[in-house]
């Protein structure tokens, strides 16, 4: 299958904006080029990035690059997808360049030169996240280890979103609970739930390529008797009485489910929710609270958020 390459120079503050434009409009996949990563040093012991290379990040800006499929709808997209970003000067955001280039690529291609970079990485007190293709040995007794090959899905446990949801996870899966992964991308969260304890997990992605690279990992985990993975679009028509219902998707989309996440949790079901980027985290919170939840946590990982919110019993 052929793949277009959109990529677009930008600014930081319009990151978020144009990331949930590009999934609007169906662009599967995300990269975010920003040369501040080659200087940030964290905080936090987990996520260590390897191997930055300096030629790989623009000079100034910031590039977003995602990936279309190449077929009759292209040129449309494309084109809705630029004028959206010029549209966000409207709201006072500041673009920048706004350069858009477009590259054709493989899918083989694209699925294979990433992998150099992409190296076990250790996502919170218990959990290391291992490539298929690398070698590790567990450093003791009590770690946990995922095999993971993203592919085109989003989730290789390097973002920040990514090691708050986990990272919360392991701190509420306590054992036999039933979970509901919403937006489930790669599969990690879904992997990481029942490897912490979980009994069940029913996860639920819309994008055909998310749903097919959860169940590949999902398998490789030797985890298939205990993860069902649907396309589902959030929790529309779905009645499941789960303990956790955990979301690492962008603000604008979880506010949409909250609803749905209430009447599917238990009396005292935890709801975690990541992908929140600081300046939306009322958003969510105010939602949040309008239903009904307690917020127990809010937790922060390089100008991204994490919820933890409890359902009164």
């Amino acid at each position: 299958m052929k793949w277009t390459e959109i990529c677009i120079q930008t600014t930081n503050e319009a990151v978020e904006a144009i990331s949930f434009i590009l999934h609007e409009n169906g662009a599967s996949g995300l990269v975010i080029e920003d040369p501040q990563d080659l200087h940030d040093v964290y905080d936090s012991p987990y996520g260590e990035v390897y191997e930055l290379d300096p030629k790989d990040y623009p000079e100034e800006g910031v590039r977003i690059k995602s990936y279309l499929p190449v077929n009759s709808y292209l040129k449309d997209s494309v084109d809705e997808i630029k004028q959206a970003i010029n549209n966000l000067q409207n709201f006072g955001l500041e673009i920048g360049a706004n350069e858009v280039t477009l590259t054709e690529v493989n899918e083989e291609d694209w699925a294979t030169a990433w992998k150099k970079y992409y190296k076990p990485l250790q996502v919170s007190e218990r959990i290391t996240i291992k490539p298929t293709w690398e070698t590790y040995e567990p450093s003791r007794d009590d770690e946990v280890i995922i095999e993971l090959d993203p592919g085109m899905a989003f989730g290789t446990g390097t973002h920040p979103t990514t090691m708050l949801s986990i990272q919360a996870l392991e701190k509420y899966c306590q054992g036999n609970e039933v979970i509901l992964d919403v937006g489930c991308g790669s599969g990690v969260l879904s992997i990481a739930a029942v490897k912490l304890g979980a009994q069940k997990v029913y996860a639920y992605d819309l994008d055909d390529v998310a749903v097919k690279s959860s169940k590949m990992n999902i398998e490789q985990n030797k985890l298939s008797d205990k993860i069902v993975v649907e396309q589902n679009n959030l929790l529309q028509n779905i009645d499941i009485k789960a303990d956790i219902v955990v979301s690492n998707i962008l603000a604008e989309i979880i506010v949409k489910f909250v609803d749905d996440a209430w009447k599917n949790l238990k009396g005292e079901g935890i709801f975690i929710t990541s992908g929140i980027i600081l300046n939306k985290k009322h958003l969510v919170l105010d939602e949040m609270k309008k239903h009904g939840f307690d917020i127990v946590e809010v937790n922060e990982l390089d100008e991204w958020i994490s919820i933890i919110a409890r359902k009164p019993k």
